[in-house]
């Protein structure tokens, strides 16, 4: 496995990421590599999060934003 030296964090961040890692009963070291593995993957999970929703959303032209807008205030 691999090494990673990370220079000049702010005190104040390194303190959350102790509390973070002490209430999860971990160590800072494991609560590092957890955000790390973590956020490595994110963008494969956001992007198939975003292909589920686009499933949800009926196929056909939908309205404009504006032309509801001005709809909206032709009621009035």
């Amino acid at each position: 496995m691999a090494q990673v030296i990370i220079r000049n964090i702010e005190d104040e961040v390194v303190e959350r990421l102790k509390r973070m890692a002490v209430t999860k009963g971990t160590s800072l070291e494991q609560e590092l590599r957890s955000i790390l593995a973590e956020a490595a993957y994110r963008p494969d999970r956001v992007l198939s999060e975003l292909a589920h929703l686009r499933t949800l959303t009926p196929a056909g032209s939908r309205p404009l934003a504006e032309d509801l807008v001005r709809e909206g205030r032709d009621e009035r």
